[in-house]
């Protein structure tokens, strides 16, 4: 047998089973019961359990007072136009030289 034959049948095979497992699944599915057995609890029964816990029955409060977050410090500049942030504020003077600095002595020639 070739190479190509032989996946031919491994291809062949791998249908076959995948089809015996589709038929399995549907048969199964035509001999289940159309009606279920369960039936709920009447009211007069106190069954009670019914409802979802996960689901709050209102709103959170929104915190009220209390001490700021750090984070909630308001900014030292803000920007509400198109100016940049340099600009916002002005630049720190350039320190003066130092007054007792020695004058430099010009090199002499040769």
């Amino acid at each position: 047998m070739t190479p190509d034959e032989e996946l031919m049948v491994i291809f062949g095979a791998l249908h076959l089973i995948a089809l015996a497992l589709g038929v399995v699944l549907f048969m199964m599915f035509l001999r289940s019961d159309t009606s279920s057995s369960w039936k709920p609890p009447e009211e007069d029964e106190g069954g009670g359990g019914g409802g979802n816990d996960r689901l709050p029955s209102k709103p959170k409060p929104r915190p009220t007072g209390g001490v700021p977050l750090p984070d909630a410090d308001a900014a030292q500049t803000r920007l509400r136009d198109h100016s940049k942030l340099r600009d916002a504020r002005p630049r720190p003077l350039r320190r003066p030289a130092h007054p007792h600095t020695p004058q430099r002595q010009p090199a002499r020639g040769r």
